[in-house]
């Protein structure tokens, strides 16, 4: 019989699970901004080389699936003497596939930025780094924070799939009590019930920093 609160007593394991879910993924966007920042700039620099490896490696990244990323991370590292924990093979894995998709993001922003502000910055005796660091990154970062928001969003939700490498996070965790209760579809209800809260919290941060930068 279909009984919602019979997952009360195991509301703890579930916040956990959530817990988990919620720092491997802000791990993992974190981590993803720094490699799509590079990405970013290996895409829109002037070495030949270096824009088809980036190209090459946001083309796989973007164009297969998470789940095979994981497992080619997870079991085809240690083919060639890298072993991983399985949470750290999460991590990377989906830093891995964040930072291909955050790299496009920033490269979009940086194309709408007016090229007179590359010169203006030079007239202010500005070098080229300085420029990208103080006057054109926080622009994109400001101008990208929607699409950032819903990458993070994205990630939240693709981490379901790291439960395939042994991680507990809050699937691993639903799929264990839902196996071991006998309550499948409870607790998948109240582990989508976790997720949506934690997707929608996110939206919320995003449109209050939205919000504050526009005043800014």
């Amino acid at each position: 019989m279909f009984d919602l609160t019979a997952t009360a007593h195991y509301l703890p394991q579930l916040l956990a699970g959530l817990f988990t879910t919620l720092w491997v993924s802000l791990t993992a966007i974190a981590l993803g901004l720094v490699v799509g920042w590079a990405v970013c700039l290996g895409l829109m620099g002037e070495h030949r080389w270096l824009r088809m490896f980036c190209a090459a490696y946001v083309s796989f990244f973007r164009g297969t699936p998470l789940l095979v990323q994981l497992v080619l991370v997870f079991y085809a590292l240690p083919s060639i003497g890298i072993s991983l924990p399985p949470l750290a093979a999460a991590i990377v894995a989906l830093t891995l596939n964040s930072g291909a998709f955050q790299g496009e993001i920033l490269r979009s922003g940086f194309q709408l930025l007016p090229y007179g502000q590359t010169e203006a910055a030079r007239d202010l005796g500005l070098s080229r780094w300085q420029a990208l660091i103080y006057i054109k990154t926080p622009q994109v970062l400001k101008a990208m924070l929607p699409a950032l928001v819903n990458e993070t969003i994205d990630i939240i939700k693709n981490s379901s799939l790291i439960s395939a490498v042994a991680v507990h996070e809050l699937m691993r965790t639903a799929q264990t009590l839902a196996s071991t209760t006998y309550r499948p579809i409870e607790f998948f209800i109240v582990t989508g019930l976790l997720y949506l809260a934690l997707t929608m919290a996110t939206g919320r941060v995003g449109n209050w920093l939205e919000a504050r930068l526009k005043i800014a």
